[in-house]
């Protein structure tokens, strides 16, 4: 079955919102054996509306539109449909009752245009959103599904899993659906990655599978995904993948699943050695403290943090001295290893992190261009620096050393001398 998705609405043309939907929908649609063929992002335009869907519609055995439902006058996408299908709007009294009910919950007004949201092509099943006021619509012409649902993220994805999902599974029966299985590392880069460490996977491939590396500022996942009609299939299709990466990147994998992150990985190391962190941020500026503090149950092993971002913090607070501030400048090996050391000292931690830098986008000179960071660590074990040089963004800067930094803590636990990135130690 294929599939095309049409996202409807101005604000996703002009960049105010974020075309999330379509994201979701292509993953999901995917896991579900359906292959996505065009994604259209268009706006509230009448014509052009029930152009894309007359295409889509001849073109393809599901489309799925969102947006364009609510109650002012630029939500026009019943109109398109019920133009396109040659029907009439009606009132649903049920959806009608429901909006009521949650207008007069939340003490709203209830105006004349909400009662739009109530009126339904009446050539299709109504679907019922008990999320929201916008209904959900479900057209079937010759053949081809058409699924119209709201723009709001959440009352599309519980209409998707409720309503369209099952019927696209009970259309599709036995036929094969993909899984995906996640492996994420950490501290390498992709190409290195891909084409070093793991190299050609001609000879472990088998029929139905296939990798792909996907980067980020914290690291590469790797996703391997086969098409089969059991989870057993799949199984045994991907085993032999999955093993052969974990071969040859075994040091550099921080865990399994789509979601997991180099936080979670630091994190459950640091409770099963029932370890202590502390955190001192200069060019930072709390991100690695909120990294680590985005995981449930981070209490356990954050003791806190201190955002140093003037000298005189610096030199109050984590007892860096004022000559090497002077002498070396606050972005420097001998900074770092202060404030790493200080941090973790004064807050009785077992590990100390630190971070100072030129974030950017100015304040940088010839020695110490934008993205220079010293990161510091401290532990009873060892006392170390690295000297980082990231991008001219001050964002990615930020992301780039918190991950940097989260990833030497994982290392350091762990035995691994190499440090990430190819980043050399400088012992104190």
């Amino acid at each position: 079955m294929q599939c095309r998705i049409v996202s409807i609405g101005n604000e996703l043309l002009i960049g105010d919102t974020v075309n999330t939907n379509a994201s979701w929908l292509g993953d999901v649609l995917t896991e579900a054996g359906i292959e996505v063929t065009h994604v259209y992002t268009i706006g509230d335009d009448l014509q052009i509306m029930k152009e894309v869907l007359e295409e889509s519609l001849s073109a393809s055995d599901l489309v799925i539109t969102t947006g364009g439902l609510g109650p002012t006058h630029d939500d026009i996408t019943k109109q398109a449909v019920t133009e396109l299908f040659d029907c009439e709007l009606v009132l649903d009294e049920s959806v009608l009752k429901f909006i009521k009910k949650v207008f007069k919950k939340r003490n709203i007004p209830f105006s004349q245009s909400n009662y739009h949201q109530a009126e339904v092509p009446d050539c299709c099943e109504v679907f019922f959103n008990t999320q929201g006021t916008a209904p959900g619509m479900w057209f079937d012409r010759d053949g081809v599904k058409l699924a119209v649902l709201p723009g709001v993220p959440h009352e599309m994805k519980h209409l998707v899993n409720e309503k369209v999902l099952p019927r696209i599974r009970k259309i599709n029966g036995e036929t094969e659906f993909r899984r995906s299985h996640y492996i994420t590392t950490a501290g390498i880069g992709e190409s290195t990655l891909s084409d070093e460490i793991i190299g050609s996977l001609d000879d472990v491939l088998p029929d139905h599978v296939s990798v792909a590396y996907l980067p980020s500022t914290q690291g590469t996942r790797i996703r391997i995904s086969a098409f089969g009609r059991s989870d057993k299939e799949i199984d045994d299709r991907i085993g032999i993948v999955i093993s052969h990466i974990k071969k040859k990147a075994g040091k550099y994998i921080i865990g399994e699943g789509k979601d997991w992150n180099l936080s979670q990985s630091v994190g459950e190391l640091l409770v099963e050695k029932g370890l202590t962190i502390s955190v001192a941020e200069s060019c930072t500026g709390g991100h690695i403290a909120n990294a680590i503090t985005d995981v449930p149950g981070s209490s356990r092993y954050m003791l806190g943090g201190l955002i140093a971002y003037a000298n005189s913090v610096k030199v109050n607070q984590l007892g860096v001295l004022s000559d090497d501030l002077e002498s070396q400048g606050a972005v420097s090996k001998v900074v770092a290893l202060q404030m790493a050391k200080g941090v973790a000292e004064r807050l009785g931690a077992d590990i100390g992190i630190s971070t100072t830098g030129v974030a950017g986008p100015g304040g940088g000179t010839k020695e110490k261009p934008v993205g220079t960071v010293w990161i510091g660590c401290w532990s009873s074990k060892e006392h170390f620096a690295i000297r980082a040089r990231f991008t001219n963004d001050r964002l990615i800067n930020k992301e780039r050393s918190s991950a940097v930094a989260l990833e030497i803590v994982r290392r350091s636990i762990l035995g691994i001398d190499e440090m990430p990135y190819g980043f050399k130690k400088q012992s104190a």
